[in-house]
C-alpha cells in the first residue's frame, strides 16, 4: 500500500490541557478510520498546565501550589515524566502505523521524527545536535521532570535538552508530541511537584537548568510562536518528503475531542490515577 506525501497541517488556538490532550487523540481515531489524513499540529496551551506521562503518579503533584499558580494538570496518552507547558510551541505527529514517516519500532520511527525537529530547530538557528546514547546516571522512573530525564535521540544544545517528546503506538496508529520551549523560567515546573523540602526544590530547580534549556537562553533573543511554526513546517516538509495542506479540525473530531474532555481527559479518574 503507498502512502500520500501529503499531510494535513493545524494550527490551533491556545487551549486548555484537556482539550488539547483529547483533541490530539480524536485526531488518531479519525485517522484509523481513515475519515482524516496524516497530520502535523502546532498548538500551544492557555492557561498553563502540568501534562503528567501515561504512568506517572498523580502524587508527584503538588496540587496546592498549582492551583495558587492557577495552572491545570493533565495526564497524557503518551509516556515519560511531567512537563509544564507554558511559553512554548507544542507540536504533535498523528498517522497510521505503518505510514512510512512513523513504521518501524518506537526508536525508528523516533529517530526518523527528531531529524525533521532538528532541521526545524537548526533553521531557527540553534547549534543543535542529537545524542544517540545519553547519561543513564539517573533514575528515569524516580525524577518527576521530563526536561531533566535523559532519552535516546535526545536533541540538545551545549548538553542540554532542548526538546522533550514522547510517543504512543496504539492499534489505531502512532501519537507522537512534544514540546520546544521558547523562553521563560524552566524551572517554574518546579513549584508544581512536590518535594521533601525547600531545599530538594531549590535542587532540582538548579539541575534543570544544568540540563535543560530554552530558544531565548540560546540565542539571546526571544523567538514567536510563529516563527518557530514556520520552521517546523519547513522541517517536516524537507526532512520527511511531506507537502502539507493547511487544514481545520473536523467538526466530527471536534465532537470526539469534547466527548474525551468529558469522559477522559478533564476526568478524575483519569487524570488522578495514583
Amino acid at each position: 500500500m503507498s502512502y500520500p506525501s501529503t499531510w494535513r497541517l493545524i494550527r490551533t488556538a491556545p487551549a486548555p490541557g484537556a482539550w488539547n490532550m483529547a483533541l490530539d487523540e480524536s485526531i488518531l481515531e479519525h485517522i484509523h478510520r481513515g475519515e482524516s489524513i496524516p497530520t502535523l499540529r502546532l498548538y500551544a496551551w492557555a492557561p498553563a498546565c502540568l501534562s503528567l506521562g501515561h504512568a506517572q503518579p498523580f502524587a508527584d503533584v503538588d496540587v496546592a501550589r498549582l492551583r495558587a499558580h492557577g495552572w491545570d494538570v493533565v495526564r497524557r496518552l503518551t509516556g515519560g515524566r511531567a512537563i509544564l507547558h507554558t511559553d512554548e510551541l507544542t507540536y504533535s505527529v498523528t498517522a497510521p502505523a505503518d505510514d512510512p514517516r512513523v513504521a518501524g519500532t518506537v526508536l525508528e520511527s523516533y529517530n526518523r521524527l527528531a531529524g525533521a525537529l532538528m532541521r526545524a530547530v537548526y533553521d531557527l538557528g540553534l547549534p543543535v545536535e542529537m545524542k544517540e546514547h545519553s547519561n543513564r546516571s539517573l533514575t528515569p522512573m524516580l525524577n518527576p521532570v521530563c526536561f531533566e530525564v535523559p532519552s535516546t535521540y535526545e536533541i540538545t544544545v551545549d548538553g542540554k535538552k532542548l526538546i522533550g517528546s514522547a510517543q504512543a503506538r496504539k492499534k489505531e496508529g502512532v501519537l507522537q508530541h512534544g514540546s520546544l520551549p521558547l523562553h521563560g523560567d524552566l524551572t517554574r515546573i518546579c513549584q508544581a511537584l512536590v518535594f521533601a523540602d525547600a531545599a530538594a526544590r531549590e535542587q532540582a530547580a538548579v539541575r534543570l537548568l544544568e540540563r535543560a534549556t530554552t530558544v531565548e537562553s540560546v540565542l539571546g533573543r526571544v523567538v514567536d510562536w510563529e516563527t518557530a511554526a514556520q520552521a517546523f513546517v519547513r522541517g517536516f516538509e524537507s526532512e520527511l518528503g511531506l507537502t502539507f495542506e493547511e487544514g481545520e479540525v473536523s467538526a466530527s473530531e471536534r465532537a470526539r475531542a469534547e466527548e474525551l474532555v468529558q469522559e477522559k481527559y478533564a476526568h478524575p479518574s483519569w487524570t488522578e490515577r495514583s
